[in-house]
């Protein structure tokens, strides 16, 4: 068996004598040989993924059944099909960026022809998956691997809801067989938790997670535009090729797009990008074709490129333990790397979000609840939203966590029913885990401005006794990338923040029927997003004060329409009229067309008096807020018109009132907004 392991790990690396670190070899006899159930929490870097790859081989040279991979991220998965392919391995992936079917895989099992699957905990969650190949599985089951096992635990970082099927999922197998769970980013009751839902009796194989040689730094720069001035201004200076996080997906595609203006070699990524953009991306940071991938936590858990020379975060994450997971991809093969945290001021409201978008409101949970128990019987997600005011994502949180726990079964796809399992609120869970997030970004700030070494900080976080001193990070040592900004250049960056528009496309479908070419609105723009670093709080305030906007807004979105230049041109201009706030829009909408030298018609009534828009949740509520709600009076003209409102959001308000407009013989109607606030709190 040792000269098989040796031989094996020769072969994965493609490097001869090469040898296992400690605790390696310990891992894959107690898989192969014992078969028995493992946690392993190990530094990034440290090879936990060879772990579950020699113990793949030599299983299934002896006969066993195929390893079953859990794994969340895409392009993890990318990445650990490559590696076992090193190692003669026949890996399949479904996924929803996967050509392979799950008829095609249920085929495959049949024949034993895979070795080694790899899913996403979302796909335990299908019934065409849990009917043709679960059962396939079972039937022999080979190791279980879940990597970034911590997101098991609601103690997690990164805690997924979709992860505690596999408790259930293990306890429903039949037989003895083995378990290996991995992760880097664990502390004491992480680890606790996770070996009590994978089984009690595991071993848990625990090294220091000490990054060598990974300098830390933290910036202060609380302004947006100051942070685009440093990333120009530095960026060539850092080592190699990098990763700059960012907490957006909206952030990924600004930084990027004012990086490439400025000559720098870039690219945005997020889950947003299209599979074969995702890979272009991946691969052209893997080749040192860019110098830097500007990524949402998409490319986090397991993404390896072992000569990651920096990783800079231009906004501060929730965690000390996710961002050391992070900070965690660089320098893994390199004797020196660079971690840069700037920390601006959105920082705690974007965590903030993310913290109260952790678990489903109490209230939520109860309106769907009551749906099924007024039908007793399988309810569509398109039945429940008609019946519930709530936005479609909490829809879709509030039924992952009711199926999860056993409340609702998944019949298929989008239909739900409930099941005769008891279930209340976790209440006393939530408001835990809640405190717990809150204390954690306590702990970011604490080790943003701590006076001592920021390596021991996070590392003591995790519960690693044996930490010491890095020696390199700017507390140990010098403090580096500092120094003044340009004044001109942050006047740049902050022209550039001001630049952006927002799209807004028209609907192309009432709720139920198709709605005719002719009634719809054309493609229009909003100046910004609500709240943003660039003109969005202007808006903010102008809207909180309900009588006039700020005279640079106006300015900016008429050199917007300029530059815009829709075709054809609007020949006047009207507006969204409003009960509540009489005078702001109607105001906004006269200076506009002002400075175009276009008449403005106070042409459109609100028929009735309507909740704040706002305050509709999904499509089905939102259109039944405003149907009718207005109506068109007066001589209309035949020409183009703009149509003014402040803010836009689902779009149902221009909709309707384009529909009216075009109905009463306008031409083309081109929707202009201040902010849009699509996802935010208004």
């Amino acid at each position: 068996m040792a000269d098989d392991l040796d031989r094996a790990l020769e072969r994965l690396t493609g490097r001869p004598g090469v040898a296992f670190r400690d605790g390696q070899r310990e891992a894959v006899e107690a898989l192969a040989i014992r078969r028995e159930r493992v946690l392993l929490v190990q530094r990034t870097g440290w090879g936990k993924s060879a772990v579950y790859f020699l113990a793949t081989r030599l299983l299934r040279d002896a006969g066993f059944g195929p390893t079953l991979l859990i794994s969340p991220l895409l392009a993890l998965m990318r990445n650990q099909l490559e590696a076992a392919a090193r190692l003669g391995l026949r890996a399949y992936t479904v996924n929803s960026a996967s050509d392979t079917k799950v008829s095609e895989i249920a085929d495959l099992l049949e024949r034993d022809e895979v070795d080694l699957l790899l899913i996403s905990p979302e796909r335990l969650a299908n019934p065409e998956f849990g009917d043709k190949v679960m059962p396939l599985v079972g039937r022999r089951p080979g190791l279980i691997v879940i990597d970034e096992a911590h997101c098991i635990s609601d103690w997690g970082h990164d805690f997924r809801p979709d992860y505690r099927r596999l408790g259930q999922m293990i306890d429903g197998l039949p037989g003895r067989f083995p378990v290996l769970g991995c992760t880097a980013t664990a502390n004491n009751r992480v680890v606790d938790d996770v070996a009590t839902q994978l089984g009690v009796t595991m071993n848990v194989l625990r090294g220091p997670l000490t990054r060598d040689g990974l300098s830390l730094q933290v910036i202060d720069l609380p302004d947006a535009a100051e942070r685009l001035c440093w990333l120009d201004h530095h960026l060539g200076e850092l080592p190699g090729s990098g990763i700059i996080y960012c907490l957006t997906v909206d952030d990924t595609r600004r930084v990027a797009d004012w990086l490439s203006q400025r000559g720098h070699s870039v690219m945005a990524y997020s889950g947003d990008l299209e599979n074969e953009h995702r890979l272009e991306a991946e691969a052209a940071l893997q080749s040192n074709e860019i110098k830097a991938l500007v990524a949402t936590t998409a490319l986090g858990m397991g993404y390896d490129k072992p000569d990651l020379g920096f990783v800079v975060h231009f906004q501060a994450p929730g965690s000390p333990i996710a961002y050391y997971q992070q900070v965690g991809r660089a320098g893994r093969a390199l004797d020196s790397s660079v971690a840069v945290l700037l920390r601006g001021t959105e920082d705690a409201q974007i965590q903030d979000w993310f913290i109260q978008q952790a678990f489903p409101d109490e209230r939520h949970v109860d309106e769907v609840l009551a749906v099924f128990e007024n039908v007793r019987g399988p309810v569509t997600l398109a039945g429940v939203e008609a019946d519930v005011n709530m936005r479609h994502s909490t829809l879709e949180s509030v039924l992952k966590q009711l199926t999860v726990e056993g409340a609702l079964t998944r019949l298929r796809s989008q239909t739900y029913e409930r099941t005769l399992k008891p279930w209340k609120y976790p209440t006393e869970r939530v408001q835990a885990v809640t405190a717990a997030r809150r204390e954690e970004q306590q702990q970011m700030v604490e080790y943003a401005t701590t006076d001592s070494c920021r390596m021991r900080f996070l590392t003591r976080l995790l519960d690693d006794a044996s930490s010491v001193p890095c020696g390199v990070c700017d507390v140990c040592a010098e403090q580096r990338f500092r120094g003044p900004l340009d004044p001109s250049e942050v006047a740049a960056a902050r022209l550039y923040l001001r630049q952006g528009f927002i799209t807004i496309e028209p609907r192309k479908r009432l709720v139920g029927h198709a709605l005719p070419v002719e009634q719809r609105f054309e493609t229009g723009r909003a100046l910004c997003a609500w709240g943003d670093r660039g003109w969005g709080t202007l808006v903010m305030a102008g809207k909180h004060e309900g009588t006039r906007f700020d005279d640079r807004l106006v300015s900016a979105a008429v050199d917007m329409i300029r530059e815009w230049s829709p075709e054809p041109m609007p020949t006047w201009v009207a507006y969204v009229p409003s009960l509540r706030h009489p005078v702001l829009v109607a105001d906004l909408a006269r200076r506009i067309g002002a400075a175009l030298a276009l008449p403005v018609l106070d042409v459109v009534r609100k028929a009735r008096n309507t909740p704040q828009q706002k305050g509709m949740q999904n499509s089905a509520h939102q259109h039944a807020n405003v149907d009718g709600a207005f109506s068109v009076s007066g001589v209309i003209p035949p020409g183009p018109v703009l149509l003014v409102d402040d803010l836009v959001d689902s779009r149902w308000t221009f909709t309707e009132v384009a529909k009216r407009l075009r109905l009463a013989g306008a031409g083309q109607v081109f929707p202009l907004a201040l902010a849009s606030t699509m996802g935010r709190d208004s």
